[in-house]
């Protein structure tokens, strides 16, 4: 067990734990390669109507289930052959596909949709637990309705506290943001949400693929995609990549106030800063996709927390914007 009551490591005691609660309908928080979930029995309804009740999160957006890679598929829904070539190639990994759903979970999770999104985590614990427990389990990401992201079980204990009486550490997440979600229903696959599976991975396994327009209606079918989401518990302020002068004369004006400030932004633009206080994304996307939330949330340990915008000069970097600039939007 943890220094946190609540807290346990994955073993064959815990798991036990885990099982009688999720038998009871009492959800639980636990690790993924992309961020921490919040868990719970995707047959109960009783039990996903206490997930959106823990994070206040809104009643019209869906949630993802989450198996095991033996978890047989054709119970939950209408398979076909991309999905079964895309699984091939990324799953177990940060890909949620949007299947037509055979109604058979609790309705809560589909939110009045005839679609179903699953995703089997790479996470090794993750799916230690999910094969034990044999269930789908309906899970959003374990943190308070458009609160940043989950990425250590501390950071879940911080915005539940004993309000989720078992959160599984799984050390901290190295995928960093959510997973892709990918709409398998039609001809072409379509992406609802970015991450770290991009348009030009799965083309090259499925010959074609394009991202959905914003506000394209479709995206309904995803979670993340309508709502603000990923805001830390500070002041916030965003800079442009070429408003350093500016970030600077901001950051100096609140030191002499007696107020601190953390600036977030790429490795680049560390040196440019001085000796201030930065934490740095790193350069390449899936580094900048690790460290988004780790930051965000260290970001909270300070008055102010300032980001720099960055250049999409590679695919994963437009998930990392994405949440980026939500998490700074005013």
């Amino acid at each position: 067990m943890n220094q946190f009551v609540n807290i346990y490591k994955i073993n064959d005691n815990s798991l036990k734990i885990a099982k009688d609660y999720v038998l009871r309908n009492i959800p639980f928080g636990f690790p993924t390669e992309t961020v921490y979930g919040l868990g719970a029995n995707a047959f109960s309804s009783e039990a996903v109507k206490r997930i959106f009740e823990l994070k206040g999160r809104p009643q019209d957006n869906p949630l993802i289930v989450h198996v095991h890679p033996e978890y047989d598929l054709d119970k939950l829904v209408f398979d076909n052959p991309t999905a079964k070539k895309l699984r091939e190639a990324f799953l177990p990994g940060p890909l949620t596909m949007v299947y037509k759903s055979k109604g058979v979970v609790s309705p809560l999770v589909c939110r009045g949709l005839d679609t179903l999104a699953i995703r089997i985590p790479k996470h090794e614990g993750a799916l230690k637990i999910l094969k034990y427990l044999d269930l789908p389990i309906a899970a959003p990401s374990a943190n308070k309705s458009k609160h940043t992201s989950p990425v250590t079980a501390e950071h879940v204990y911080e915005d539940f506290g004993l309000e989720v009486p078992l959160i599984f550490d799984g050390g901290r997440s190295q995928g960093g943001i959510e997973s892709t979600v990918l709409d398998v229903t039609g001809d072409v696959p379509i992406v609802l949400r970015k991450g770290l599976i991009t348009a030009e991975m799965i083309k090259k396994v499925v010959g074609e693929c394009r991202y959905a327009e914003d506000g394209e209606s479709l995206m309904k079918r995803s979670p993340g995609t309508r709502y603000s989401h990923y805001k830390p518990k500070t002041n916030t302020k965003l800079f442009k990549a070429d408003e350093i002068d500016l970030l600077i004369e901001f950051y100096d004006r609140l030191r002499s106030q007696g107020k601190t400030a953390l600036i977030l932004c790429e490795e680049k633009v560390v040196g440019r800063v001085g000796k201030r206080s930065c934490f740095s994304l790193g350069s390449d996307g899936e580094t900048m996709a690790n460290r988004l939330y780790y930051g965000l949330r260290e970001g909270e340990k300070y008055d102010y927390l300032l980001g720099v915008d960055f250049l999409l000069d590679d695919e994963v970097k437009l998930g990392v914007a994405n949440r980026f600039l939500k998490a700074f939007a005013e």
